[in-house]
């Protein structure tokens, strides 16, 4: 298996990629730690994983709330010793009433939720992550991006393209930055 025993953080937990995700590599071994925002959700697919045979713990954190974060990570540090996989899943474009708007259809206010909905959770979690890796001198960072970030689905708005193109580079823009980590970025 190719994840056995390795602890993965996983951001949007609950459902969609996050859940699909988190389900793959439960399967393969992981200890799947899933962070998400709705209490209900959170616990219903922590038990999911866990009647399938997974190992799987949650934990329940608004991924925009930097205290949170950081002491969601500390908190899976501290029980589990380290962090060997970042999933940061959270993002979408739903959170605003026409999630296919042009640049001209928007207002600051819905660019600016949309552009912190998809890139905020990311730089936090990332942020909070990255030097446990250095310490422990490995770990993988994985951002989940859309094709909508290469400017490729006719049907997202420019807000979410932006900010699925911002996903893409981040952590591993710079080698240095995040050496030794691996990083990669998903559509």
């Amino acid at each position: 298996m190719r994840f056995t025993d390795k602890v993965a953080v996983i951001t949007a937990f609950a459902n969609g990629i996050g859940r699909a995700t988190a389900e793959i590599m439960a399967r393969e071994g992981a200890v799947v730690v899933g962070v998400d925002n709705h209490q209900g959700r959170l616990y219903e697919a922590v038990a999911a994983l866990r009647g399938a045979g997974g190992k799987a713990h949650g934990r329940l954190c608004d991924a925009l709330d930097p205290g949170q974060v950081e002491a969601t990570v500390a908190s899976v540090h501290d029980e589990f010793g380290g962090i060997d996989i970042l999933v940061n899943a959270v993002g979408g474009s739903t959170i605003i009433a026409n999630s296919g708007a042009g640049v001209d259809e928007l207002t600051l206010a819905q660019w600016q939720r949309l552009i912190a909905f998809n890139l905020d959770g990311t730089f936090l979690f990332t942020h909070a992550v990255v030097p446990i890796m250095k310490r422990q001198r490995h770990g993988k960072i994985v951002n989940l991006a859309s094709i909508a970030g290469r400017g490729m689905s006719p049907t997202s708005s420019s807000a979410y393209a932006a900010a699925k193109g911002g996903s893409s580079p981040s952590p591993g823009s710079s080698p240095s930055n995040s050496a030794p980590l691996g990083s990669r970025s998903m559509r």
